[in-house]
């Protein structure tokens, strides 16, 4: 798991944002469920929401997260 969040906080913009492509964007779906499980402190509310966006965030999420990176900010997530 910790490879797989090293991996994502590496990447240079440009494919941070081509990750975040509708379809694609399902890995920064996974990054969020991931970076939940691996906090020392378990947020059950964390952890569900993650869980369900992976399912239902797809339409929308995308537009959300390539707006955040664009802005050279971080993914929207709890934290």
């Amino acid at each position: 798991m910790k490879k797989y969040l090293a991996f994502f906080d590496g990447l240079s913009k440009l494919y941070k944002i081509l990750f975040a492509l509708p379809f694609v964007d399902i890995a920064w779906a996974i990054y969020r469920l991931l970076r939940t499980l691996t906090k020392d402190k378990k947020d059950v509310l964390a952890i569900v929401t993650a869980a369900l966006l992976i399912v239902v965030g797809i339409p929308f999420l995308w537009i959300v997260d390539i707006v955040c990176l664009a802005m050279d900010k971080p993914i929207l997530w709890f934290d």
